[in-house]
């Protein structure tokens, strides 16, 4: 798709234009306020935090209105919702006020915030516009249902304590099964359908079940039902780009050699120490982020690990950072943890600034099935930054960083060590 971004103008911007209207993040032109209220009840069904459940229409047969289906709506779609509210060149202009909502919207939906619509903004604004009762929702396996709808669904079933794993807003097999399980405890059929019937049941149960963090709680239990012991853990391994995308180039340095180097001795660090280590892919090749997530749980990794550099356009900005699935709606509990324990070990074992970690919503973050964290380690347009990278004492030393943080995860809190004091030995033969 094309990139849109301050400056342009297009007729993409119009529609991209509607769509944050739509989604509470532009004011209504006032055109738009004081024409009929037919115009106006979009918009104002659309406010992010308040918008209640509706139950979807439905034909004679049963099947829900096809505006609800799967895979429906695009850019199109999305700016059919407001109407036309300015002129053709005003609408089609990406200006500062769309420039900043577009910067809003990325942080509420933990993207990168940096103002561009591209693949992963456009992603979001296509689920966000997804409203619980909108669509029959059910597990599809080749095509799953993602969506606001699905999160809200996720949600109300975690709070009343069905499992669904983290709500990550993708109708996966949990999901299902957690339908299931409410529809059998609501004495309705088990079908795994959350269409009219189901919804009334959840709309019943909305108030007399709210709070609490289940999900949390389940992981924190297989945690320490796994046991400090690290042997035969399965750690998959993702060097950021590959193949013909050496992603940040500083002269002979880029950062698909780097990462590739790094994981090749985290590698070897790790199987050294008993664990089982993964390559998601080989030199070869750059899959998109999907991709790795999915091959990562194809081999049933306990843990991902994906190694990134990055860049800017100012060389004062240096360190690192790490990230972890999460959203204001909630995070991997254990993905946070490991993050956590990932920036420390690494800070405490390098000269390099602490940029702290944060939840992000990224692909690879969110389809991954094991706790997975992104690590930034410096920036290839800082002097400092790009010594450091250049040293293999440096990716070295960040390797026995993250197996020392791997072992922590896993140790119970009497047991763990102060940061930076962890050696996790070698083993002569494997387990």
């Amino acid at each position: 798709m094309k990139l849109l971004r301050h400056g342009d103008r297009d007729p993409s911007v119009a529609e991209a234009r509607a769509a944050f209207i739509h989604l509470g993040f532009l004011p209504v032109a006032p055109r738009q306020q004081s024409s009929s209220s037919d115009v106006d009840a979009p918009a104002d069904q659309a406010r992010p935090a308040s918008a209640p459940d509706s139950v979807g229409t439905t034909d004679s047969t049963g099947a829900y209105d096809s505006a609800g289906a799967a895979g429906s709506g695009g850019a199109a779609g999305l700016g059919s919702t407001a109407g036309s509210t300015e002129t053709s060149d005003t609408a089609e202009l990406f200006d500062r006020e769309l420039d900043n909502a577009v910067r809003a919207f990325q942080q509420s939906r933990g993207l990168s915030v940096d103002g561009i619509i591209g693949p992963d903004t456009f992603r979001a604004i296509e689920e966000a516009r997804r409203r619980l009762g909108d669509r029959l929702l059910y597990y599809s396996v080749t095509h799953p249902f993602v969506g606001d709808d699905v999160a809200a669904l996720q949600e109300r079933l975690s709070n009343m304590g069905f499992d669904v794993g983290r709500a990550d807003g993708i109708f996966g097999a949990r999901t299902d099964a957690a339908v299931r399980d409410f529809q059998r405890n609501r004495g309705l059929d088990p079908d795994g359908l959350c269409g009219p019937r189901t919804l009334r049941e959840l709309k019943r149960l909305e108030r007399t079940v709210t709070g609490g963090r289940p999900d949390v709680l389940r992981e924190s239990v297989r945690l320490l039902a796994r046991g400090p012991s690290l042997l035969g853990m399965v750690v998959a391994i993702d060097p950021g780009h590959g193949g013909d995308d050496p992603g940040v180039t500083n002269g002979p340095l880029c950062e698909r050699d780097l990462m590739a180097d790094l994981a090749s001795r985290l590698e070897a660090r790790l199987l050294a120490s008993g664990l089982e280590a993964h390559l998601v892919h080989g030199p070869h090749e750059s899959p998109p982020e999907a991709e790795r997530a999915a091959r990562a749980n194809e081999i049933g990794a306990d843990l991902l690990v994906s190694l990134h550099v990055d860049a800017s356009g100012s060389s004062q900005a240096q360190g690192v950072s790490t990230y972890y699935y999460g959203h204001a709606r909630g995070s991997s509990a254990v993905g946070e943890r490991f993050a956590l324990l990932v920036q420390r070990e690494i800070i405490s074992r390098t000269d390099m600034v602490d940029c702290r970690a944060h939840p992000k919503t990224w692909e690879l973050l969110r389809r991954t099935r094991m706790p997975a964290v992104q690590i930034d380690l410096g920036y290839l347009t800082n002097t400092h930054d790009v010594a450091a990278l250049a040293s293999t004492e440096f990716r070295a030393a960040v390797a026995e960083a993250l197996l020392a943080a791997t072992q922590r995860l896993f140790l119970p809190p009497e047991q763990d060590p102060p940061t930076g004091q962890l050696r996790v030995p070698r083993i002569t033969a494997r387990a």
